[in-house]
């Protein structure tokens, strides 16, 4: 599973507050949900960030409430993988469950730079970053949780292995 796209770099303790704020928690829409992706710590987010891009960022990133928001927010709004140096425990699990891919590499996180183009190979956890001679490793993916991934998330993988 290869992703490449360009990169948004955030800092650390990234909270649910700042990643979906709690104005917006009253509505499911994914497309309004996307639209108000970081609304208060980067307003420009939801109308500059395309198909694809990549979310790089700190420490703790996801920490604060359990909302499942937060990890459809950035999606919907685009982004396809996040890196971080770490991950809030909930937001990990929120994570995958919707099939959002992301990778812990502390190495990556402080290197990369807003506006990098990043090819991520979840397989591998091998992070290069585009035209250059960077090449950092995470974690891979193990491959139940890539399958998860590929499914759709939690639920659409449990509704296609009913069906087999």
């Amino acid at each position: 599973m290869h992703f490449q796209g360009k990169v948004w770099k955030l800092g650390d303790h990234i909270d649910t507050d700042l990643i979906i704020p709690a104005r917006f928690l009253n509505v499911s829409d994914k497309d309004i949900l996307a639209k108000n992706c970081f609304a208060d710590l980067r307003p420009e987010f939801a109308g500059d960030v395309r198909k694809g891009d990549i979310l790089v960022a700190g420490v703790n990133f996801g920490c604060g409430s359990s909302r499942e928001h937060a990890p459809w927010a950035i999606k919907a709004a685009g982004i396809d993988v996040i890196i971080a140096k770490s991950f809030a425990r909930i937001f990990y699990r929120n994570a995958f469950n919707i099939g959002l891919p992301i990778l812990e590499s502390e190495e990556a996180a402080d290197a990369v730079e807003e506006g990098d183009r990043l090819d991520v190979d979840l397989t591998t956890g091998r992070i290069s970053v585009v035209g250059q001679d960077r090449v950092f490793d995470a974690k891979p993916v193990p491959d139940f949780m890539r399958q998860i991934i590929l499914a759709g998330g939690l639920v659409d993988y449990v509704k296609q292995k009913a069906r087999a």
